[in-house]
């Protein structure tokens, strides 16, 4: 592992030397990304009116609102591996969440700004180290836990640890996601054991708990260029809210939806809370934000309001809406999410941006802020001259995806999505209609062309090709469901069939 750092550390200072810029001058970084938070709960998105978030309305009101922005996969691991590194991680082989953790030799957003003067802190859920569905890695690392059932497995911390945020680039970090978390600083903002050690929080409220530990990582790097990577665990499930927040949504509605609105709001004061700190400190203008989530909301179809504390893999209560499809799908519904950019003085204010962007393009366009040269292993691109006006066109000529047995790609305003060995669609986006007419019958020879640009990328992947086994047990009724894929009379065979 030292021997990768090493590498990496040479590389990226070798790059740092190319530049001249002043730490000084460098704008802090904050992405925050939610967790299961579909296209609709988002206040200013003007979808649903139950809704409330006015601090991230504010955020928009104070920058610019991107409509069609896309996640790498519809899938929690691999998405922030795509996040974390600006590059899709189907190149080093990580598709789905068995495929974690992160490789060591990927370099992060955070390792790419060390050589700029930047302090990187990590707050929340990480979920890139190994998991008890990391067949692959236990065959070379644990072998005595490969091939064992799920609930025999045991990962030595001191494995986890060899990939915890400290391990790729992270100077400071508060790692958890309810009460526990593995940190180097306290909430009150003193510092812990170099190397971290254990903070079990009693009676908190996990949002709350991230949102302070942001809190206290700003306040303790206010004199210097920061990075800050905030990943709250909402409203993923388990469903759980303080009344103070269920409160703010009274009367009739399923029971899931109240607490995830309640969650979403504990969020929106938590940003709320980082925006008046920054202004405090006389840092907003010369802070960068970026808001999104990770994937979809997984609606499990039908959106059953089971009773929220039974059912942890239930419906989160977050709607995808006007977005078709959910969690675990290529359609929008899975992959089309809230993205917010906020950056004073810079960016425009209030703008609404129509062209496709992904999170590839958080790490790309930190690079460029904080005055490095642009590194072409990085899949995505800049966003602020392209957000601001300065350039014209848009930011990708196309954006590709690899999931389990489905694979998709987005040209302008076309999108054709394969399904195994069950069904190829075509959809034109800027039609009404979206995704829920297939147009492959009417213009095969854009769904062609579509289909070979996707078999390229796909080439250029880690395994290559375009998935061409059976849509496996959960994908199936997804497609049946929300694009009228014909039933099948049994359940095919393969598939990665892993949990969301």
């Amino acid at each position: 592992m030292k021997r990768i750092r090493s590498e990496i550390w040479a590389i990226l200072l070798g790059a740092a030397s190319c530049t001249a810029i002043q730490a000084a001058e460098h704008p802090n970084i904050i992405v925050i990304l939610a967790d299961d938070q579909g296209y609709a709960d988002l206040g200013v998105q003007g979808v649903e009116k139950d809704i409330r978030t006015p601090n991230l309305d504010a955020l928009a009101a104070a920058g610019v609102r991107c409509t069609d922005a896309y996640v790498t996969a519809p899938q929690c691991s691999p998405s922030r591996a795509g996040l974390m590194t600006g590059r899709y991680q189907q190149r080093f082989g990580f598709d789905t969440i068995p495929d974690c953790p992160l490789p060591l030799e990927e370099i992060t957003v955070a390792e790419r700004l060390h050589p700029a003067g930047y302090v990187c802190g990590m707050v929340g859920k990480w979920h890139l180290d190994p998991n008890p569905l990391s067949e692959k890695w236990f065959k070379t690392h644990l072998p005595e836990m490969a091939g064992k059932d799920r609930k025999q497995i045991r990962i030595p911390e001191s494995e986890r640890l060899a990939y915890s945020p400290a391990a790729q680039g992270f100077d400071e970090y508060f790692q958890g996601e309810k009460d526990t978390y593995w940190a180097n600083f306290s909430l009150d903002g003193k510092p812990l054991k170099e190397s971290g050690q254990w903070q079990v929080i009693k009676g908190g409220y996990r949002v709350d708990i991230q949102t302070d530990a942001a809190l206290a990582f700003i306040e303790r790097n206010k004199t210097k260029p920061f990075f800050l990577y905030l990943a709250y665990k909402a409203p993923h499930t388990p469903l759980e809210a303080p009344q103070k927040y269920l409160d703010r949504f009274p009367g009739p509605m399923p029971e899931r939806r109240r607490y995830a609105l309640a969650m979403l709001s504990a969020i929106d004061d938590g940003v709320g809370r980082i925006v008046d700190l920054l202004r405090e400190n006389g840092t907003a203008d010369n802070t960068l934000i970026f808001y999104t989530s990770d994937n979809g909301a997984p609606l499990k179809i039908k959106k059953e309001d089971t009773p929220v504390h039974t059912d942890d893999g239930g419906w989160d209560g977050s709607l995808n809406d006007p977005m078709v499809g959910e969690k675990g799908m290529l359609t929008d519904g899975g992959i089309r999410l809230p993205f917010l950019v906020s950056w004073k003085n810079t960016l425009p204010a209030g703008k609404v941006y129509r062209e496709p962007v992904s999170t590839l393009d958080i790490a790309a366009t930190a690079v460029a802020v904080a005055g490095l040269p642009p590194d072409p292993k990085l899949d995505g691109v800049n966003l602020v001259p392209y957000l601001d006006g300065k350039f014209s066109g848009p930011p990708h000529d196309a954006l590709f995806w690899r999931f389990w047995n489905q694979a998709a790609v987005r040209a302008g305003n076309w999108k054709y999505i394969t399904v195994g060995q069950e069904g190829e669609f075509l959809f034109d986006l800027s039609s009404d209609s979206g995704e829920t007419k297939n147009l492959i019958g009417q213009h095969p020879e854009i769904a062609e062309k579509l289909k070979s640009r996707l078999a390229d990328w796909t080439s250029q992947l880690t395994p290559p090709g375009i998935p061409t086994g059976h849509a496996d047990y959960q994908e199936r009724p997804w497609y049946e469901h929300y694009l009228g894929l014909p039933p099948s009379s049994q359940t095919p065979p393969g598939g990665q069939n892993t949990k969301q």
